[in-house]
């Protein structure tokens, strides 16, 4: 899977456009900067723009490609961004309990296995009154990869969320928000057209 990614991130072109995730972006805008922890971060689209906002940004991918795109793009902003190259399972081993204000999962699709193993744990590394959010293709978007493969997304649903998944995955946070919407993309090449997505913020009590 990580030489795939880096076969992918190795156009000079940024795969999903060098502006960040419009919810993101406006999650972003409700929530006071401190420190991000960004996973999967690709190119750092997002993160560089935490980071032009004045959040603290630590963000990793297991691409060294993506890495040197996304530090590559922070000198163009003029921002720096903490950029490690690691796997999910090193998480815990790398970042300190209790230290993010936040944590955004950006379509970071994941092997259930993964999931299950590492994401409940994510809450840990959060600050008490600390949020995850996350944006991420539903298991319905299958639906919408059949009728136009321009939209993206992992080719397997069981890398795909639900909201009875996320409510299994943080049973502890206060949930913000939980839904599944249908929504226009435009995210460079990989992001375009019609899908579906699964929207959530949980709060750390």
């Amino acid at each position: 899977m990580k030489r795939n990614w880096n076969e992918r991130y190795s156009i000079a072109d940024y795969v999903y456009g060098e502006e960040p995730n419009e919810y993101f972006k406006a999650t972003l805008a409700n929530l006071h900067p401190g420190k991000i922890l960004l996973p999967a971060d690709g190119e750092g689209r997002n993160g560089v723009y935490a980071a032009t906002q004045g959040w603290e940004v630590e963000a990793f991918d297991q691409s060294e490609q993506a890495r040197e795109k996304a530090l590559q793009l922070a000198q163009r902003k003029g921002v720096r961004i903490n950029y490690q190259v690691l796997d999910f399972q090193q998480i815990y081993d790398t970042y300190p309990k209790e230290n993010f204000d936040a944590i955004a999962l950006i379509f970071a699709h994941m092997p259930p296995e993964i999931k299950s193993g590492y994401f409940p744990q994510l809450p840990d590394l959060l600050k008490p009154g600390g949020h995850i959010l996350l944006e991420g293709f539903s298991k319905n978007h299958v639906t919408y990869q059949q009728k136009n493969p321009g939209i993206g997304g992992p080719p397997d649903v069981e890398m795909m969320y639900s909201e009875e998944l996320m409510r299994e995955l943080f049973p502890d946070l206060e949930i913000i928000t939980l839904s599944e919407q249908e929504i226009s993309l435009n995210e460079g090449l990989g992001h375009n057209g019609l899908g579906s997505v699964v929207r959530y913020i949980g709060k750390k009590r």
